[in-house]
């Protein structure tokens, strides 16, 4: 979980950098795309890195421990 949180501060800082622009003397972040499909293909790959992978992530190892934990506590009581 640590190692997605240092990866998606990493690519953040990346897109950043890469997206902000002095426009007419005012500095725009987050906002000089040089396209409309590169706005959105950098928006859902945060949207999926930030928020959906580390959900998925934290789902599986969950389910996993349940998994785990119902299977000994099973074999346990018979």
């Amino acid at each position: 979980m640590v190692f997605t949180w240092v990866i998606a501060t990493a690519y953040l800082l990346a897109t950043i950098f890469v997206s902000t622009d002095i426009v007419n003397g005012t500095c725009i972040p987050y906002g000089a795309y040089s396209s409309y499909a590169a706005d959105r293909v950098v928006t859902l790959s945060i949207f999926l890195l930030t928020y959906l992978f580390p959900v998925i992530l934290m789902v599986f190892c969950y389910s996993r421990i349940v998994y785990s934990l119902n299977r000994k506590v099973t074999a346990n009581l018979e």
